[in-house]
């Protein structure tokens, strides 16, 4: 029998669900092994009779919290899709403000209808079983996460840090063109796209297994940032992190 598999979405852009799509021939092969119950953004069907449940966005209301209590509840295995479900991605950045300033600013006198929280990664919310890092998501993480999944086997995320990509690809650090980079500790996984890009890392997949971020903040200081320009580089992406959100 065929896996059933149910795409969510909560606060969040969406492209990690325009990623999916754009799998186009690899997820049409995959189709042929997985029965799709529920993909607002792809079917009209909507079941809730599913084994995997693939989650993109954070969790920012009490309607929110009690939606993926019920998707966990109902699946096997769930999977956050992107950085705003598995870290909380840049909605992370509306914890830094009073919350009634921001809900102000953005419903003006209409506010008071809406109801909102701090923004919260999923895993703060329910158990996940696996994470696909990044803003977007990569679509390749996404194929071989679900390949694996429906072959039963352990999925495969990288623990190490962006530069042993880098290194794997011959490509000249950013800091030695005067650039500054979050490689040294975020998560690997993309391939090095940015820096591959000249483009410094901005630390979209999170932070990487036992980050070197005391070495990586002296770096940056040599490099003519102060502490307030780090510490916002830094809350861009690991605004979960608990020596940010201090």
């Amino acid at each position: 029998m065929k896996p059933k598999v149910a795409f969510f979405d909560f606060t969040g852009c969406e492209g990690c669900q325009l990623q999916k799509l754009n799998c186009e021939n690899e997820l049409l092969d995959i189709l042929q092994h997985v029965e799709i119950v529920n993909f607002r953004e792809a079917t009209s069907v909507r079941r809730d009779d599913y084994d995997i449940a693939f989650v993109e966005g954070s969790i920012s209301t009490p309607k929110d919290v009690n939606r993926i209590q019920e998707i966990r509840k109902n699946a096997k295995i769930l999977v956050t899709l992107g950085a705003c479900a598995s870290t909380g991605g840049l909605n992370k950045l509306k914890n830094f403000q009073p919350l009634n300033e921001v809900r102000e600013y953005v419903y003006g006198d209409k506010a008071g209808y809406f109801d909102t929280l701090p923004v919260m990664a999923v895993d703060e919310v329910v158990r996940v079983d696996y994470k696909i890092h990044g803003c977007p998501m990569d679509k390749k993480d996404f194929m071989n996460i679900l390949k694996a999944l429906v072959m039963g086997s352990k999925p495969y995320t990288p623990d190490f840090p962006v530069c042993v990509e880098c290194k794997r690809k011959g490509n000249v650090c950013r800091y030695e063109l005067g650039e500054i980079c979050l490689g040294p500790i975020t998560r690997a996984g993309c391939d090095a796209r940015c820096p591959s890009n000249n483009v410094g890392c901005t630390g979209c997949r999170g932070l990487a297994e036992n980050p070197n971020v005391k070495e990586a903040t002296e770096v940056m200081e040599k490099y003519g940032l102060k502490r307030d320009d780090i510490l916002r580089r830094y809350r861009l992406f690991y605004g979960y992190w608990q020596e940010v959100t201090r």
